[in-house]
């Protein structure tokens, strides 16, 4: 829009011109419901007449300005006062950001009847921090009581930390799942203080999965809500809203970005979540509602090249986890079978606990090549040696192709010791009870050809 456009003058008039923008995007957003994954993860709502308003680019542009200029004091109050859609500020809002969000929140909602939305952050840990401390508020109608949730112990070493600190410097209740598949844990440790059940699937690094739909139902029936890390898996592989799921959490740095140019997390929610304390617009919008408000004053905005890269990344997701998933199995099962392998995690394995679970909620969007059904289990496995730590130590010394890092989900295979990286500072009662063995390798297997993958851990096992 341009200082130059005849527009009538007066908030009514910028309030209606944003009732004809947000319209417009309703009805880009239900074409793009109609249409296949990847059509949805190449195209998100950037059609022809988004194309128009940006100089005709095929491409979604990214809006480095900080700042967006408003054509008079209406205009910004309408914007500001978010009456109309806008963006003002990148640390509220911005144009790339914004075609990521809702590629994001088609892509989780893919297949079912569910409406969602979508709120991109700095980093992954940023989108942990946002939606579980929104719902940590305090209860006006139970002065005193202390908040608490109910967490899977089986989670990425970071939101284990961030956990530990909610208990620490707020006195927030942490009520810690060892197994994740144990539904009289979970149901016995709810009470009328609890806020949330937390769940990773699946899980890293211990690669442990749940059982969504009964977790689902459990949280349901006690006023909660169910949040799901779903990183590894990604929307390509699992969409935990279509199976009960309320709030969905990426780090996008994973394998939706495999290319490894960009730090970014997200939150997605299903419209009408399930609250014990919260807004009526919270309840409503959850997503939309971190965005308009904690998030634009923590400011954990992410950055419109960030944006940018991720959207990129994201076109060809299916098609990478499809493969990737594929070559990850194949390197499983080699190392399943070698002498000096004690035991693998996959749930691609028939000896993996959450097989039978994971069989039956992993869905590769759209199924195979020849469009039959078809269960991918992601790229991330775990294994531990009969010699432990020590030859732990030599294997990954040894290694050749596969990089040592404490990446995931990367085009490039990554491997990592977790007790000595991610998940050193919890410590050994922390490890414990999140089931990471001191000598556990983490495998993140990238693009490469698995029989690659596989001579490499070969070599450096023998």
């Amino acid at each position: 829009m341009s200082d130059t456009d005849p527009v009538a003058p007066g908030l009514e008039a910028w309030i209606a011109r944003g009732r004809e923008v947000a319209g417009r995007e309703d009805r880009a957003r239900a074409t793009a419901r109609r249409r296949r994954f990847d059509t949805i993860a190449v195209h998100g709502l950037y059609d022809h007449l988004a194309a128009a308003d940006n100089q005709g680019a095929i491409i979604e542009p990214a809006y480095l300005a900080p700042a967006q200029h408003f054509v008079d004091s209406d205009h910004l109050e309408a914007a500001l006062g978010y009456l109309m859609p806008a963006w003002g500020y990148t640390r509220i809002a911005n144009p790339t950001t914004h075609y990521l969000e809702e590629t994001l929140a088609l892509l989780e909602a893919y297949g079912t009847d569910v409406t969602a939305s979508c709120v991109v952050t700095s980093s992954g840990m940023a989108a942990v921090h946002l939606a579980t401390n929104a719902l940590l508020a305090a209860d006006p109608a139970r002065p005193g009581s202390t908040p608490n949730f109910v967490t899977s112990a089986k989670c990425y070493g970071g939101t284990f930390m961030l956990f530990l600190r909610y208990a620490s410097e707020r006195g927030i209740g942490v009520r810690w799942i060892a197994d994740p598949l144990d539904a009289d844990a979970w149901a016995e440790a709810i009470d009328g203080d609890t806020r949330f059940l937390y769940a990773e699937t699946p899980s890293n690094p211990a690669v442990a999965v749940v059982d969504i739909p009964s977790l689902a139902d459990l949280a349901h029936a006690h006023g909660l809500p169910l949040l799901v890390d779903s990183t590894v898996a990604t929307p390509a592989c699992l969409r935990p809203l279509g199976l009960g799921a309320d709030i969905v959490l990426h780090s996008l740095s994973k394998a939706i970005g495999s290319s490894g140019l960009a730090i970014a997390g997200a939150v997605t929610a299903r419209h009408g979540i399930p609250l014990r304390v919260g807004s009526e617009e919270e309840r409503a919008d959850f997503a939309t509602q971190l965005k308009l408000l904690p998030s634009r004053d923590f400011g954990a905005s992410l950055s419109p090249a960030s944006a940018l890269n991720l959207l990129s990344d994201l076109r060809t997701l299916r098609t990478r986890m499809d493969v990737w998933s594929r070559s990850t199995l194949a390197v499983a099962e080699f190392l399943e079978a070698h002498s000096a392998v004690k035991q693998v995690w996959y749930p691609g394995l028939a000896s993996h606990p959450g097989h039978a679970v994971a069989a039956r909620d992993f869905a590769l969007a759209d199924g195979d090549a020849e469009g039959r059904p078809a269960v991918r289990y992601g790229t991330l496995l775990s294994f531990t040696l009969h010699a432990g730590l020590p030859a732990a130590r030599r294997l990954f010394d040894g290694l050749e192709l596969i990089f040592r890092a404490t990446d995931l989900g990367r085009v490039k295979s990554v491997a990592a010791i977790p007790s000595i990286s991610t998940h050193q500072q919890q410590g050994e009662a922390g490890r414990a009870i999140a089931d990471v063995d001191a000598g556990l390798i983490r495998l993140s297997v990238g693009g490469e050809h698995p029989a690659d993958v596989i001579a490499d851990l070969a070599q450096a096992l023998d």
